[in-house]
């Protein structure tokens, strides 16, 4: 039985997304472990979509019920986030504003012109950047900017960057869990092991409530790219500790069941490091999977060096967690353009 039943969804995703299983990229690394991709970059028609919009599917029935008529939310100026609130905005005839912060120290010309902020701004949101730097916590911007469509004589609907404080932030990679426990029994196997990146927590949240309720949530590994640990391992355990009593997991998750790893996000949020640059690489060449500077090239880069190093057993089976984001690659063009 889902742990999901008795919450309302919006249909914004094509439904189950893929697992693929990547032969040239395990062999690459080795061939000791089974390396698969399960792609939620590829989720939906909305924009690229991408991991929020699993997110989002819980919280647009808030915001039709509250009456609103305008999303507001908050992200980087490469904000994957922002990207899928437009879109959803637009899916769903309301209208958008977006705040985007400079949250990286990354200066290449075209960087607020191209890729996600290129796409938001085509889909009709209201784009402001503002020049602050990069907090996952909540932000005085946003507040101005939902205070805004107030004074303007609208209705905001408020959702906090990567919808992840969100009371429904969680949800969505519950059933990201329920739905790969489905597909393991297609499969005929379980894996033992997913890699996730996290930031601002709630991705990796819902995975652990979903996957607490199968008993193996410390199998779930987030990659940090936020390089702001502390915080973010505090704000994932403030949702999980909430998500699991809104699905009534019906126990406390552990400590040991949040299984954080810090040690790829270095040099910065949102800067790719050379490491982050030779795995974005090696799982294009390999296998034709674009990962993004920010987000899922450290999760790739992690995914590699835990395999390099020896972590995972022999003959494990690995569940990559591609949750989107490659317009991003977009704003970093002085580091790819040669390939």
């Amino acid at each position: 039985m889902s742990l999901l039943q008795k919450f309302e969804r919006y249909s914004l995703t094509f439904g189950p997304t893929p697992i693929e299983y990547l032969p040239r990229l395990s062999s690459a690394l080795g061939g000791k472990v089974k390396i698969f991709a399960k792609r939620d970059d590829c989720n939906s028609g909305l924009a690229m979509g991408g991991n929020k919009l699993r997110k989002l599917e819980y919280i647009v029935p808030d915001a039709i019920a509250a009456g609103a008529d305008t999303l507001v939310s908050i992200g980087g100026v490469q904000s994957n986030h922002t990207r899928m609130v437009a879109a959803t905005a637009a899916k769903i005839g309301m209208k958008c504003v977006v705040v985007q912060e400079k949250w990286v120290s990354h200066h290449d010309a075209a960087y607020d012109r191209v890729g996600n902020i290129l796409m938001t701004r085509l889909m009709g949101a209201d784009s402001r950047l503002v020049d602050a730097g990069f907090d996952i916590g909540v932000r005085q911007s946003w507040e101005d900017a939902i205070a805004s469509v107030t004074d303007a004589g609208g209705k905001p609907y408020a959702i906090p960057a990567g919808a992840s404080e969100h009371k429904y932030g969680g949800l969505g990679y519950v059933g990201f869990a329920e739905e790969v426990a489905e597909q393991e029994d297609a499969l005929g196997f379980r894996f033992d092991y997913i890699i996730t990146c996290v930031v601002t927590g709630s991705t990796q949240a819902g995975m652990i409530v979903g996957f607490a309720a199968q008993g193996r949530a410390e199998r779930v590994i987030g990659i940090d790219a936020s390089g702001t640990l502390e915080q973010t391992r505090a704000q994932v355990r403030r949702i999980v500790d909430h998500t699991a009593t809104l699905v009534e997991l019906g126990r406390t998750v552990r400590e040991d069941e949040i299984v954080i790893n810090p040690d790829y996000a270095y040099p910065a949020y949102g800067v790719p490091s050379d490491e982050t640059n030779a795995a974005i690489r090696l799982a294009a060449r390999t296998e034709a999977m674009i990962t993004d500077p920010v987000y899922e090239g450290k999760s790739m880069q992690g995914l590699i060096a835990l395999t390099r190093e020896g972590f995972f057993p022999e003959n494990s089976r690995i569940l990559y967690a591609h949750l989107g984001g490659a317009p991003a690659i977009n704003g970093y063009s002085s580091y790819y353009k040669d390939g």
